[in-house]
């Protein structure tokens, strides 16, 4: 467990990265990291995850402006996901298809929030990683062979990524404006690639619910109507990955 837990949280060090990146399309690669105020390079024992933000006090070394505080949360949100996985699933082919999908979500989540888009580096890429995870380990969708692992995985992508597109048709005829954003379906098309078809219909009510609330009192305090429903997504589809055959047993008695 503190083995998976290091692990986890150095490739969250990595993901904040790619979320404060790919939303400016800019390289993940170069240049190195470096602080986005001062723009100095960011020593090594300077970029420890978790630590070093502890030790400087969440201020850069050289310029002392804050750090925010979501890099440290997103390190400790990846490692805490790890250990779920590690618990649910242990240290077999399951872990590490399902934290590649976990960083995913991840990233998709704090980019959407940042800049209300969902990179296709991290959907499209995402449905590949899937498809490709479920021919050569069909034991994700709990197939026998790995036709019928790839079979699963499509129909999922077709059933997740259609039922939102759908859905997002409805609402432009209703409301006379886009009210579902392309990025939000290719997203769901990825959660029904590594998860199903069953898991990707019962992530979008979970996330409706969860965005529901919050869009409620994100109206009511600023009278803002459009929110980003992508961390919601991530959401409903990471209770599905842990809990989904509770949530329907608590909904059908299943």
């Amino acid at each position: 467990m503190v083995f998976v837990f290091l692990f986890a949280v150095c490739i969250g060090s990595f993901l904040n990265v790619c979320i404060y990146r790919m939303g400016r399309e800019e390289s993940i690669i170069t240049p190195a990291s470096h602080c986005p105020s001062c723009k100095h390079l960011i020593r090594w024992y300077d970029n420890i995850p978790l630590v070093s933000y502890i030790l400087l006090r969440g201020r850069c070394r050289d310029c002392r402006q804050p750090i925010p505080f979501r890099y440290f949360l997103i390190e400790l949100l990846t490692g805490v996901l790890f250990l779920m996985l590690y618990h649910r699933f242990g240290l077999g082919v399951p872990f590490f298809v399902f934290a590649a999908f976990v960083c995913g979500l991840i990233v998709a989540t704090f980019v959407d929030i940042d800049f209300r888009i969902i990179p296709d580096e991290i959907s499209i890429g995402g449905i590949a990683v899937g498809l490709l995870a479920s021919i050569i380990f069909p034991q994700i969708h709990h197939a026998a062979t790995h036709l019928l692992g790839l079979g699963a995985s499509l129909l999922g992508i077709v059933v997740g990524g259609g039922t939102l597109w759908v859905l997002g048709l409805i609402g432009d005829f209703i409301f006379k404006k886009e009210s579902m954003g392309g990025g939000d379906i290719k997203l769901l098309a990825m959660v029904g690639s590594f998860l199903g078809w069953q898991a990707a219909l019962l992530a979008l009510p979970l996330a409706s619910l969860f965005g529901a609330v919050v869009g409620i009192i994100i109206k009511l305090k600023t009278k803002e109507s459009m929110i980003a429903f992508g961390p919601y997504l991530a959401l409903g589809a990471l209770l599905c990955l842990f809990w989904m055959d509770r949530i329907l047993a608590f909904l059908f008695g299943l």
